[in-house]
């Protein structure tokens, strides 16, 4: 999976303008919120826990145009909880974030 960025790198560049200390804050606070998400989405036990993560997840990837994270949060919400390819798809997705993110 190719973590299809475009649009993602530049609302972050656009709300970071100039100021690369602000960008990699930015980075930080999604990838934390992004990882956090799927720590709940890995424990949830019931519709509603599960629903509200993939929900949150879904929102992230909305207010920073991640065109492929919101694909992957929607999977998510359709599937019963605990679906081990909804999660390995956001998985997929935090890792190969941390990966582009450490070049």
């Amino acid at each position: 999976m190719a973590l299809e960025n475009a649009a993602f790198t530049a609302t972050l560049a656009a709300a970071a303008g100039d100021d690369p200390a602000l960008l990699n804050e930015l980075r930080g606070a999604f990838r934390e919120s992004l990882a956090q998400q799927i720590d709940l989405l890995r424990r949830a036990r019931c519709d509603g826990n599960w629903v509200i993560a993939a929900q949150r997840i879904k929102g992230l990837a909305a207010s920073f145009h991640a065109e492929e994270l919101l694909v992957l949060a929607q999977n998510a919400i359709d599937a019963a909880p605990g679906d081990p390819v909804a999660l390995r798809g956001l998985e997929a997705f935090l890792a190969e974030f941390d990966d582009i993110d450490t070049r």
